[in-house]
């Protein structure tokens, strides 16, 4: 079964730092590309950053020069590395993974969130 677990989240100052992680196991075919989302109280779940199998990365506006997406090939896993924190980064960071295998084609596969808050 496949699984995709973020950490790393938690309580920070505004203009503090976090790193989020993300991993996958299972039987989850080739890694096409991985992607963070964010989603607050009664708002959308909004693309925050994501790269491609390829290491071509984009980010939502409000998080360029702030924030940075990477990955680890050989663990199957990213990162976020978030810098100058907001009060407005404040919602829970989710982790997509989308997978293709001969049998299936793609699939999406999300974590469960890990949450961040930015408060003084």
């Amino acid at each position: 079964q496949v699984q995709v677990v973020e950490s790393g989240g938690g309580l920070v100052q505004p203009g503090g730092s976090l790193r989020l992680s993300c991993a996958a196991s299972g039987t989850i075919g080739s890694i096409t590309l991985m992607a963070w989302y964010r989603q607050a109280p009664g708002k959308q779940r909004d693309l925050v950053a994501l790269i491609r199998s390829g290491g071509s990365t984009n980010y939502v506006d409000s998080a360029k020069g702030r924030f940075t997406i990477s990955r680890d090939n050989s663990k199957n896993t990213m990162y976020l590395q978030m810098n100058s924190l907001k009060p407005e980064d404040t919602a829970v960071y989710y982790c997509k993974i989308v997978g293709w295998r001969p049998s299936s084609g793609l699939s999406d596969y999300w974590g469960q969130g890990t949450q961040v808050t930015v408060s003084s």
